[in-house]
């Protein structure tokens, strides 16, 4: 059967978690109509988080702490590498991963708990590096503004990666925390084709309105950078340079990309979706993807898994290279300060000669 598009969503089917002993298959009776494209709600789950501070040691990622508010992501994007998550909860890492939300309501109050436990040591926390931090159930539940208020108690560093203009909402706070160097955001786009945008992640911001949110953080003196991610070979590689200028004109200083990674079952998730989206050009897309996965989907390798390995590759580097040049990004890669941080309530430790 022909999958259907949803609208306001990214994935168009539901499989079942790869954690479960058994499947589910509804099979068309004879001549029956074709059924209605479903709708598909969606449903927050509020929880009560045991911690808040996820840890790694991955050497291709630029910080070793990251808080995650959320689990699952309303934006929809097909894309998205967090889908496989998903499945630990028993859930589908296609339409449950976007329709079936976890708000952990008490992430402030975690976060305040670890960063005042005796020893702890201040270094970046990432939000964003999962799901969207700034995704639209953050617009009622305000759990990522509750998080700031505390890296802003606590004088800590931390960064935000969102495609979500939402960010807006927060600049107070995201202005004190960048007077003292404590706060950098970097605002992801993959293309500035509002309608690809649309298919591609139907419910986060549109192009142009991440580029507002860009002026409106640099007007307020928030370090900010663009992520022109995920780079698609084949559907918007050939946006890398407009969305750099894009970004440039609008106040980045800063810029990184990162090629379409599908890791589990983001694979034949996103090959559904370019097959009934873009059906003409779905075998050039997945070709050229593979040339720069070592003949694979995806390869986990990670020295290569953000950016890719061959010829296209290596051209896509030396173009990024050459753009960033000529716009004078990365220039300048300031760290975040950790010597700020303090319990609050505690006395300053003084110099003592």
């Amino acid at each position: 059967m022909q999958a259907i598009a949803i609208k306001g969503r990214g994935s168009l089917s539901n499989p079942i978690s790869r954690f479960l002993a058994y499947d589910r298959h509804r099979e068309p009776e004879d001549g029956a109509p074709q059924p209605e494209v479903p709708r598909a709600p969606t449903v927050v789950m509020r929880e009560t988080a045991r911690s808040i501070i996820s840890r790694n040691t991955s050497p291709d990622i630029p910080f070793d702490q990251s808080v995650n508010a959320y689990r699952g992501c309303e934006h929809g994007c097909i894309y998205c590498y967090a889908r496989p998550s998903h499945a630990y909860l028993g859930l589908s890492p296609g339409l449950d991963f976007e329709t079936q939300l976890y708000a952990k309501e008490n992430a402030p109050e975690l976060l305040r708990k670890a960063l005042s436990r005796p020893g702890y040591q201040p270094s970046l926390i990432s939000m964003g590096s999962n799901t969207d931090p700034y995704q639209p159930i953050e617009r009622r539940l305000k759990l990522t503004e509750g998080l700031l208020q505390v890296f802003d108690q606590f004088s800590h560093p931390v960064s935000i990666t969102t495609k979500s203009a939402l960010i807006t909402r927060d600049i107070a706070i995201l202005a004190r925390l960048a007077r003292r160097n404590l706060v950098r955001v970097h605002i992801s786009i993959a293309t500035l084709d509002r309608e690809l945008a649309r298919r591609m992640e139907p419910r986060a911001s549109t192009p142009t309105s991440r580029l507002e949110a860009i002026t409106r953080l640099r007007e307020a003196g928030v370090p900010t950078g663009v992520l022109i991610a995920p780079v698609v070979p084949g559907l918007c590689d050939h946006e890398l340079e407009r969305v750099a200028i894009a970004a440039s004109d609008a106040g980045v200083t800063q810029a990184a990309y990162v090629l379409l990674r599908l890791p589990r079952e983001v694979s034949p998730l996103f090959q559904e979706w370019l097959h009934t989206h873009y059906p003409m050009k779905a075998t050039h897309v997945l070709n050229l993807l593979r040339a720069m996965r070592k003949g694979k989907d995806y390869d986990p390798d990670f020295r290569q898994r953000m950016c890719g390995t061959g010829i296209h590759a290596d051209m896509l580097r030396q173009r990024f290279k050459r753009i960033c040049n000529r716009l004078g990004l990365n220039l300048n890669n300031q760290s975040l300060d950790t010597t700020a941080f303090r319990v609050p309530g505690t006395p300053e430790q003084g110099n003592l000669f």
